[in-house]
C-alpha cells in the first residue's frame, strides 16, 4: 500500500501535454518537441493533442503545424479566477483582516488598466469613503493597483502608460516607479490621500501561484497612518489572512528589486 492516488495513464498524459503547452507559451511547438519534452510516444502524443483540439484545450497552426494552448485553457482558468468566484474565496478573508484591525477592507482585480472593486467589508467606526463594488478606480494612484504593477514586475518602461492617471501635478512617471519599486521592496502598497483627501490605504497583491489575481487593501484615515501604523496594517493582514486564503493563493512576499530596480 501506498499514499499515492491512483493514477489514469490516459489523464496523466494528457495533462502532462497541456503543462508543456503552457512552457512552450503562445507560439506553441512541435509534435517532435513535445514528444521528446514530455517523454510521451509520438503517436500517442498526436491521438492525444487530437483530442485536446477537438475539446479546444489545444490548437494547431495550419502552416507550421506547431500547437498551442487552445481558448478552452484560457477559459477553465479565466471562469476559475473570474471575480463571482473570487469573491466567494476570499470573502472570509476580508471579513476576518477587517475585525482584526478595525478598518475598512476591499478586494480588487485588475480590469481595462484599472482596479475594479468586487467586495468590500465595512468596520464599526464609520469611515467616509466612496466607494462601491462595480467602481473601476485608477491603477496609479490606488493601493490595489501599485501593489500589483508591484507583484506583476511591471517593467519601468510599462509603468509610464499609467502616469496620465495621476493629477496634472503629479503627472511624474519617476514617481511612480519609485512607488512601485518601494511596494515590490515592502511587499506592500501605500496611498497617502491621492484618490481622496484625508483617506489612506495599504495594498496588498494576492498570488495564485506565480500570477497576481487581485489585491486587498486596507483603508483608514490619512491622520491615523503612518509608516510603522502602514507596517503594522500589512503584517496583521498577512498573520491572519494567511491561514484563511485558498490552496495555492498567497500574499506577495517583500522581495528584493529585479536587476537594474533602483529602489
Amino acid at each position: 500500500m501506498t499514499d499515492d492516488p491512483p493514477r489514469v495513464e490516459a489523464v496523466d498524459r494528457a495533462l502532462t501535454l497541456l503543462l508543456a503547452l503552457g512552457e512552450a507559451g503562445p507560439t506553441g511547438t512541435t509534435l517532435t518537441h513535445l514528444s521528446e519534452t514530455t517523454g510521451v510516444n509520438k503517436a500517442t502524443a498526436y491521438r492525444a493533442l487530437a483530442t485536446l483540439r477537438r475539446r479546444g484545450f489545444a490548437t494547431q497552426n495550419g502552416d507550421s503545424g506547431a500547437y498551442a494552448l487552445g481558448p478552452a485553457a484560457f477559459l477553465l482558468a479565466e471562469r476559475a479566477m473570474g471575480p463571482d468566484n473570487l469573491v466567494k474565496a476570499l470573502h472570509p478573508v476580508l471579513v476576518t483582516i477587517s475585525r482584526e484591525v478595525d478598518e475598512l477592507v476591499h478586494l480588487g482585480v485588475p480590469m481595462d488598466g484599472g482596479m475594479l472593486y468586487i467586495d468590500k467589508v465595512e468596520c464599526k467606526h464609520a469611515i467616509r469613503v466612496w466607494s462601491t463594488i462595480g467602481q473601476l478606480i485608477p491603477m496609479a494612484t490606488s493601493s490595489l493597483g501599485r501593489a500589483v504593477l508591484a507583484a506583476q514586475n511591471t517593467p519601468d518602461e510599462h509603468l509610464t502608460a499609467y502616469t496620465g492617471q495621476l493629477p496634472g501635478e503629479d503627472d511624474d512617471p519617476d514617481r511612480l516607479i519609485r512607488t512601485v519599486h518601494e511596494a515590490r521592496r515592502l511587499g506592500y502598497a501605500t496611498e497617502w490621500g491621492e484618490r481622496q483627501p484625508g483617506v489612506a490605504c495599504v495594498g496588498l497583491a494576492l498570488m495564485r501561484t506565480e500570477f497576481t489575481v487581485g489585491a486587498i487593501s486596507i483603508t483608514t484615515l490619512a491622520q491615523r497612518m503612518s509608516p510603522d501604523r502602514a507596517r503594522e496594517l500589512a503584517d496583521a493582514a498577512r498573520r491572519v489572512g494567511t491561514p484563511l486564503l485558498p490552496d495555492g493563493f498567497s500574499f506577495m512576499a517583500p522581495h528584493r528589486s529585479p536587476e537594474g530596480d533602483a529602489s
